[in-house]
């Protein structure tokens, strides 16, 4: 049994959007023009209720300051996360759909391994790829400046072009736990699985040679047992596998603010479980969420919001 069925069966959660935050969170922000590394990450410039005398006149300390008043008078069962979730930078296989066409891509050059200009066998970033993973550098050293919460965890996923993009983004910044930068590995984070080889995972040895100071989760296999060449994993399995993760993240994982670096599949599928508009994330950007979680116990064979022992 895995760490994340266990985590599953023992804890759930029902997830929530705290909305009023970002500009993200807004109907009227189009998702295709809107620039996070320009807009303080979509923070909004707002009071909070939870306002008192001499209060931070910094934004993001502000909303620090809010959102730990928000768990501090949470009752027991109620928790408020942070995340800020990342998308890798362009990759080698993001260019050859734009070669081919989404048609042909996924019918039948996906299936590949690669073509006459390279491989996208778990797809490695390319220079614009990178370059965009430094733009998400350079803003969160900016935005540090700023007062914006360091990230208190790291998750990412376990292909390439999301440890690169990690890596890039978070090593050497003056913020804590990034020098050295020791992010989770985190399977379940990955790309929709199955058919395309580009969501294909390397071996883990393989992961661990090249990002060496990464960490890996409890029962994190050898070899990728989860990408099937013949089945492509439909959207509503992969929302269900995003859950398990934020189950699995909410029950073991204590901190409030969090970075998780993924992929668009993996992101649409986060927003769609905490019940978030849709905002489909350019290569290398990042969106904040806040996250309500209301812890749920088995009874008998119903589940409730209540405690749980375990």
């Amino acid at each position: 049994m895995t760490i994340t069925k266990l985590t599953t069966e023992l804890a759930s959660f029902k997830f929530s959007t705290v909305s009023g935050y970002f500009l993200q969170d807004e109907p009227s922000t189009d998702p295709d023009t809107f620039d996070y590394s320009s807009q303080n990450f979509g923070l909004i410039t707002k009071e909070y209720d939870s306002e008192i005398a001499n209060s931070h006149e910094i934004q993001w300390q502000r909303f620090t300051e809010h959102i730990t008043h928000l768990n501090e008078t949470a009752n027991p069962q109620t928790k408020y996360k942070v995340l800020f979730l990342g998308r890798h930078g362009e990759g080698v296989h993001n260019v050859a759909e734009r070669r081919y066409g989404t048609k042909a891509w996924d019918e039948y050059w996906s299936l590949l391994d690669g073509d006459e200009y390279g491989t996208w066998l778990d797809a490695h970033l390319t220079e614009v790829g990178i370059s965009q993973a430094q733009t998400a550098h350079d803003t969160w050293a900016q935005q540090s400046e700023s007062g914006i919460p360091a990230p208190q965890s790291y998750y990412v996923s376990p292909l390439h072009r999301c440890c690169q993009t990690a890596q890039v983004t978070f090593e050497g910044l003056d913020m804590p736990l990034t020098n050295p930068f020791q992010p989770l590995v985190k399977e379940l984070l990955r790309e929709t699985m199955g058919e395309h080889t580009c969501d294909r995972r390397s071996t883990k040895s393989a992961i661990a040679a090249e990002f060496p100071r990464y960490r890996f989760e409890p029962g994190f296999t050898e070899e990728d047992e989860l990408w099937d060449p013949k089945v492509r994993e439909a959207d509503e399995h992969r929302d269900r596998r995003l859950l398990d993760l934020l189950n699995d993240i909410f029950a073991t994982d204590e901190n409030v603010f969090l970075s998780l670096t993924a992929h668009s599949g993996a992101i649409t599928s986060i927003l769609e479980v905490i019940g978030h508009r849709r905002f489909p994330l350019a290569t290398g950007a990042v969106i904040p969420v806040v996250v309500k979680a209301e812890k749920r116990a088995r009874d008998g064979s119903n589940w409730h919001i209540g405690i749980l022992n375990v």
